[in-house]
């Protein structure tokens, strides 16, 4: 629970905090929807992003635009900086221990896939088992049913509480000797619950079984430390941190990305071709095949300086006070009911209200100028558990206010009009 200290400490940091100030660094913030003040809360979905990775991404293409690593000539060498530079910034943001633990990908969701179609295939065999949870995207749930259907294995459901928590006995309960690997959220895109992630790795570890984070939703509201947390494989989507879409990053403790085999073939993943054999690169470039999305990286780097000048402690401060005053309001809400009432959560407000389909209060909502997600957020098996086809989400990032919240609950009056 959240003690009476930290909810002093993050009223006092957000009241610090210059929403205004940083809410004029994303011009598309700026603009009206149907006539209304944009409210956007789809930030679960994809984070808007700062004129400052605008203009890098902007500036690459008027000033520097050329392949990365093969080219002896100016604007290669540049351009070969600008990336690797980002590779480093990614690093530190995380505090991997090296910059060749870092793999960029095209998102969280190709990340999990190269851990399942190389770490995964290598390690798993007939009647082995992986062990994921009850409340994961899609992305992390498919990938290993793939390679379970191909090896003859088995995949273990954690599952969760009514409040949208993690049943940590039945975890310890479910590793076993066959217990091959971990794959669990950080941060449950459709019910925001945060898991204890190093509870997690403690008690995998204990029994010989790797970890991987699905991290696309925690990365951009809290402090990552791979280190800290000891995990094996961490994914990052580079669109919710503030960043270009198309872009994605896998950490991987080297010991383990040393012995994967390579997830494509093709150019800059070698070191030497021969119509008999061919030697492959070192990692990361090892599981970076062809020409990578350069400006994507570039963009994804300049997205990590905004955030570490702004401070993750102060986002997350001004988060959970936006978090409580929003939870509060929508319980003035009649016939509203929250999906996901972890005490520990984060900056998503999942909800059913009455027997009104959420596809019809996103519409009504978008009318008001308030954008949020309605569907089953790719989690389907979550919608299941809960007894529910879909939710409408609002969820909020760092340029949230409660005026948001505020436009939020009035929309949804509207929505009680219509509906009676």
């Amino acid at each position: 629970m959240t003690s009476t200290a930290q909810v002093a400490g993050d009223t006092e940091r957000a009241s610090a905090f210059d929403v205004d100030r940083i809410r004029r660094d994303f011009p598309i913030l700026a603009q009206t929807v149907h006539g209304k003040r944009l409210a956007y809360l789809d930030n679960a979905a994809t984070a808007q992003k700062p004129q400052s990775v605008l203009d890098v991404m902007e500036r690459y293409y008027r000033e520097d635009n050329a392949n990365i690593h093969r080219g002896v000539h100016l604007l290669s060498e540049r351009a070969t900086a600008a990336y690797e530079a980002a590779r480093a910034k990614v690093q530190h943001f995380i505090n991997a221990r090296h910059s060749r633990e870092i793999i960029f990908t095209r998102s969280s969701t190709e990340s999990i896939n190269l851990v399942a179609q190389t770490f995964g295939r290598q390690r798993i065999g007939h009647g082995d088992e992986v062990v994921i949870s009850a409340m994961e995207h899609h992305s992390n749930i498919v990938p290993w049913q793939m390679i379970c259907e191909e090896k003859g294995a088995r995949l273990r459901v954690v599952p969760i509480t009514d409040a949208g928590e993690l049943r940590l006995g039945e975890y310890e309960r479910l590793l076993g000797p066959r217990t091959k690997l971990v794959a669990i959220t950080h941060m449950s895109n459709a019910l925001g619950t945060v898991t204890p992630a190093r509870q997690i790795v403690e008690i995998a570890h204990q029994r010989g079984a790797p970890v991987l984070f699905d991290g696309s939703q925690a990365a951009y509201h809290m402090t990552i430390d791979v280190q800290a947390l000891d995990c094996d494989f961490y994914a990052i989507t580079g669109h919710k941190l503030y960043g270009p879409t198309g872009i994605g990053v896998l950490y991987g403790k080297s010991e383990h990305l040393e012995s994967m085999p390579p997830y494509q073939g093709g150019g800059d993943m070698i070191s030497a071709v021969t119509f008999e054999k061919t030697t492959y690169n070192t990692p990361p470039y090892k599981f970076e095949a062809g020409t990578p999305n350069i400006c994507g990286v570039i963009g994804l780097g300049a997205a990590v300086d905004y955030i570490t000048a702004v401070g993750l402690d102060e986002v997350a401060a001004h988060e959970r006070e936006l978090l409580r005053y929003g939870t509060d309001a929508l319980h003035e809400v009649r016939g509203l009911r929250i999906i996901g009432t972890s005490p520990h959560k984060a900056s998503i407000l999942s909800f059913v209200m009455k027997d009104i389909h959420p596809h019809d209060i996103g519409t009504i909502l978008d009318q008001e100028g308030v954008a949020i997600r309605t569907g089953h957020h790719c989690a389907m098996p979550v919608m299941e558990r809960f007894g529910i086809p879909a939710t409408a989400r609002a969820s909020l990032a760092m340029y949230n206010t409660r005026e948001d919240i505020d436009a939020l609950v009035s929309a949804l009056r509207r929505v009680e009009e219509v509906f009676g």
